[in-house]
């Protein structure tokens, strides 16, 4: 079954032109002129193209989340104690992962834009695979430091990677969705993680090993097996991949050139287009919003497991109760991705996601009850992980140019993650049972969110009018109107090609 929607309003959509008509396309400059496409099917091209990309990068993601969170079941099974480490070290250990993590997300969008995707991502699995292997071979608190720090660097390029090479092959009317379902795997890992290390817990003292060291050990291997594999599984951009014909390459171009996406046909990287994403006010606004959810959701994934356990359950017990909670995370992102497609309004999806976020965690701040403690749980997964995929595409609807929405993504994605290592330390042992530091702070963010969305909505929109108004037309020659501060241009063709999402035909999605 194709993942196709339907065509967005104009409002929506983002350009003043319907892809539909094909004028966007052509006034871009039509790729392929001279390739016949009337023999191809779109909806089975792109149910081709599905196949082909979705459910390999979601199973990736699924095993690079659980990688970085394992540690989380790992712990319940004395990791500390084997490990001589006190709870502090613990947390730097968790700290540390996202530091290196948010470093390298930038420089690995640019390359992976110069490089081929199946090569960059492939040696970027097979390399965390490696560390997340050698995590179960340490004997103390630096070699895990040390590993953190690695697996970090290398996982850095998975995320921000596939939902920016997601964006070159979809229009933004079927992005979110996409992004929702590999987005969804973050969940899975979340429900099969704790399966996963309660079935592996049983391997204790097999080689003379402990619990936590096969959880990480088998894992990783895992991982290493899946990166080899994704050399000859993954396909490339558009424009090169080999598993569709010339004609079926022509036709996914041409749907994003007709959907606004001008530089779908190709685009040499220039220094400008780096400069345009790091002095677009979207971008920081953006880089807000998005932190405002990651911090809440690596507080969530890295100690639900810990947060159930503190409520009187066995390490086995509170690992199987993640399950539940997990699984309706994954229907609630897959559908709020659906919804925020076909309907559009991401802005007003986020705020109520936030919103739903805010009132579990209140629940918990305020609760002394297990019972009540675990359904504010499961409000606050169902707010935070469909909030995370909303965001990217958002912010990837609103950004045109491959490598100013490279850059741009790679910024909003690091900058989320960084508060990763922020969220590592609000849940002391200290502070056990309830953890009220840790639930406030997580709140705190939520609310910043809150605040960022509504400004981010109201800013777009405000920016919408003034293109309605003709404020910032643009000089054509031959054409009438336009001022000359917004530029002077041969043609709406070299418009488009120079200015991007900063054309005065461009809608942004709200």
């Amino acid at each position: 079954m194709t993942l196709s929607s339907p065509s967005p309003s104009i409002s929506e959509k983002g350009d003043v032109v319907h892809a539909e008509d094909g004028k966007a396309a052509t006034e871009g400059g039509l790729y392929n002129p001279h390739v016949d496409v009337s023999g191809v099917d779109e909806r089975a091209l792109m149910r081709k193209v599905d196949i082909r990309t979705v459910p390999w990068l979601s199973f990736l993601y699924l095993l690079c989340f659980l990688d970085r969170t394992s540690i989380g079941n790992a712990k319940l099974y004395s990791m500390e104690a084997n490990l001589g480490i006190t709870d502090t070290q613990y947390l730097i250990c968790l700290t540390i992962f996202f530091i290196s993590y948010a470093l390298f997300e930038v420089p690995s969008n640019i390359v992976l834009k110069r490089l081929r995707p199946s090569i960059w991502l492939s040696v970027l699995m097979v390399l965390w695979g490696v560390m997340m292997t050698v995590q179960g071979l340490v004997h103390n608190y630096s070699g895990l430091l040390v590993m953190r720090w690695m697996l970090g660097a290398f996982e850095a390029g998975l995320f921000p990677g596939v939902t920016y090479y997601l964006s070159c092959w979809y229009k933004r009317s079927e992005f979110g969705i996409r992004a929702a379902i590999f987005f969804s795997a973050a969940t899975i890992s979340g429900a099969f993680g704790g399966l996963l290390a309660v079935g592996i817990a049983k391997m204790a003292g097999i080689g003379g090993k402990p619990a936590w060291a096969w959880i990480f050990i088998i894992e990783g291997l895992i991982t290493v097996v899946a990166g080899a594999i994704s050399f000859w599984v993954i396909v490339d951009f558009p424009d090169n991949a080999t598993f569709l014909t010339e004609a079926e390459r022509t036709v996914v171009i041409r749907r994003l050139q007709g959907d606004a996406q001008f530089s779908a046909a190709g685009e040499k990287m220039q220094w400008r287009h780096i400069t345009e994403a790091l002095t677009d006010w979207k971008t920081y606004l953006a880089m807000i919003v998005y932190a405002g959810v990651d911090m809440p959701l690596y507080a969530f994934s890295l100690f639900l497991p810990s947060i159930i356990s503190q409520l009187g359950y066995s390490a086995t017990a509170a690992n199987l109760l993640t399950v539940p909670v997990y699984g309706l995370a994954c229907i609630s992102t897959c559908l709020v991705g659906f919804l925020a497609d076909r309907y559009g309004n991401r802005g007003i999806y986020n705020f109520t996601l936030l919103s739903t976020a805010a009132v579990g965690y209140i629940i918990l701040i305020a609760s002394r009850n297990a019972a009540l403690s675990y359904f504010g749980v499961f409000l606050a997964a169902c707010g935070i992980y469909p909030c995370i995929p909303n965001t990217v595409a958002w912010m990837s609807n609103n950004s045109e140019g491959t490598y100013k929405r490279s850059v741009a993504l790679a910024m909003v994605i690091s900058w989320g993650n960084l508060q990763g290592a922020v969220s590592s330390n609000v849940y002391r042992a200290n502070q056990t049972p309830w953890y009220p530091l840790g639930h406030g702070l997580v709140l705190m963010y939520i609310g910043t969110g809150l605040i960022a969305t509504v400004a981010f909505r109201f800013l777009l929109k405000r920016e919408n009018a003034r293109r309605d108004r003709g404020e910032r037309d643009e000089l054509i020659e031959g054409r009438e109107g336009g001022f000359e501060i917004n530029g002077r241009f041969a043609s709406v063709e070299d418009a488009k090609r120079e200015k991007g999402d900063e054309w005065s035909g461009y809608r942004y999605t709200l």
